[in-house]
């Protein structure tokens, strides 16, 4: 690219000067409109952040439930609003901590939970009827909504009285992350039976995340982060009518997760596009009549692969620049990394100093002040005007490939972000695209972080506890609601109830895995 020459992440060329010339946008019938009114193009609500702050939110989750539960209360001192749960990957895949597969990643990049005892320490003397819970988890996310709401009901929190979201989002594992278990056709069946379920039962949870960030995080541009989730979202509207639920009684809890990275005003107009396309979507499309049907609520996390190992204070300065798009994007709540995440899971010093970035947004920047303030910016416009006509041309292209999962199966998607990953990584190792600190205004030496200490001995105390919590049950009626499970999963019947009975009975996130694993059987790609 010649020196002359700008462009956004997603290849769209910048103009040195935009004026009134750019006002129309490829589709003139497109109407700005207020915040809060359609198409959403300026937020979802009229007012925004004048009367309330998005949700500050920390990803925090590592080592035993006890150590995680002592993070969220830290957090939620320093003036957190939201809480956030990672899991580490046995949790993530539905392995217990003794499954030999398990061996060495026990509570390593988020928390170990194996069981009702385990859940009932990750949510000690917390306040479930007042604050929200975002939890990280896809291929198991059925289990552990189940075990976060019998746990609140064993607090005296009703299950209507319970807020919060779980990822649930399985077909981007596929295109992007790989913590999947089952085949994408059984998964489908497991997420509308969870919004049939919640919609009864847990009426305030958001029953899925539709995620771009991992999309993003695999290397998409910001482009087809947008267009190919909303191509998942569109999987799951229509899984969720085949399965005879009705399109106003479960998509006013549908919620998306964005990345944000450093390119500014991309960031910005991306959100403010992905707005449009799901209200045009619910709709044309879908028919929706109730107006909650139609916003698209997002929550946004700053981009973790933009974080540098090299200079990692730097990270600080990348996650206000990506903070400050989400709001001005109009999010509705937002994770700021820690800028030591490039080497371990962040320090307390770390998370504080994210936080307190959001809170200085907040409440000295001036920028929540107005809703969209960047509304009616020539370049602005023009530029969410040029992303949602990518985004489209990306979604038509799936639904004449027969839809996400078919496209998936197929590979599209995953060879369409291997392609962006390769373009942005030789760009890097070109010096087209300058890193600070990695190609250029780097250090020949760099003073040693603090990094966040493991645990030796965390392992094999989470298995000798998961022994005795295994030995002191009815193991008879542990394979009575586990052979209960498997028999619903052969046929129609909504696998939640079933899968709820078995955790009152004390069987563990692998067991009821497993029940499913022998059902369903196992996803392995390319075959």
């Amino acid at each position: 690219m010649s020196d002359d020459r700008k462009q956004t992440d997603s290849g769209i060329e910048v103009k040195a000067l935009y004026d009134a010339s750019d006002q129309i946008g490829w589709d003139p019938g497109t109407q700005l409109g207020a915040p809060g009114t359609p198409p959403y193009t300026r937020g979802v609500y009229p007012t925004m952040y004048r009367g309330k702050l998005w949700t500050m939110r920390q990803y925090a989750g590592f080592g035993s439930a006890k150590s995680t539960n002592e993070r969220f209360k830290f957090l939620l001192q320093a003036g957190q609003t939201g809480l956030s749960c990672a899991f580490d990957l046995p949790t993530q895949m539905g392995y217990d901590s003794d499954h030999p597969r398990a061996e060495g990643e026990v509570g390593k990049v988020g928390v170990a939970i194996d069981s009702m005892a385990d859940m009932r320490l990750l949510l000690a003397d917390l306040p479930l009827d007042q604050v929200t819970t975002s939890m990280t988890i896809n291929s198991t996310g059925a289990i552990l909504l189940l075990m976060y709401e019998l746990v609140a009901e064993e607090q005296g929190v009703p299950s209507t009285a319970i807020s919060g979201t779980i990822q649930n989002d399985l077909l981007k594992e596929y295109i992007a992350r790989g913590t999947y278990i089952y085949p994408p056709r059984p998964s489908m069946r497991i997420i509308t039976d969870i919004f049939g379920y919640c919609a009864a039962h847990v009426p305030k949870w958001n029953t899925i995340s539709i995620s771009g960030y991992h999309i993003r995080e695999a290397g998409s541009t910001a482009v087809q982060e947008i267009a190919f989730t909303i191509a998942n979202g569109i999987a799951y509207v229509e899984a969720a009518l085949a399965a005879g639920l009705d399109i106003d009684a479960f998509a006013p809890r549908l919620s998306f997760f964005w990345n944000a990275h450093n390119n500014f005003f991309e960031e910005v107009a991306k959100f403010r596009a992905s707005r449009r396309i799901w209200y045009k979507l619910m709709t044309e499309r879908f028919g929706a009549k109730k107006e909650s049907s139609k916003l698209l609520r997002f929550h946004t996390q700053t981009g973790g692969s933009t974080l540098t190992a090299q200079q990692p204070e730097a990270n600080i300065a990348r996650v206000a620049v990506q903070s400050m798009a989400a709001v001005m994007g109009g999010t509705q709540s937002l994770h700021t990394n820690g800028f030591d995440e490039a080497l371990s899971l962040p320090t307390e010093r770390a998370a504080r100093i994210a936080l307190r970035t959001q809170q200085i947004i907040g409440y000295e920047s001036g920028i929540a002040d107005t809703p969209d303030p960047l509304a009616g910016s020539y370049f602005v416009e023009s530029l969410t005007d040029e992303v949602e006509r990518l985004a489209w041309e990306y979604i038509r292209r799936i639904d004449e490939m027969g839809g996400a999962v078919a496209a998936i199966e197929e590979g599209f998607q995953q060879g369409e972000i291997e392609q962006a990953a390769y373009e942005y990584a030789t760009s890097i190792d070109d010096g087209d695209r300058i890193i600070v600190g990695v190609n250029k205004f780097t250090l020949d030496h760099e003073p040693a972080p603090e990094l966040f200490p493991i645990d030796p001995v965390l392992e094999h105390d989470q298995k000798a506890g998961l022994a005795a919590y295994k030995a002191d049950r009815d193991s008879a009626a542990v394979q009575a609601r586990l052979t209960d499970l498997a028999d619903a999963a052969r046929g129609t019947q909504n696998v939640m109830y079933p899968v709820k009975e078995a955790l009152r009975v004390d069987a563990t996130l692998g067991e009821i895995s497993d029940a499913l694993r022998g059902v369903f059987g196992v996803y392995q790609p390319g075959r």
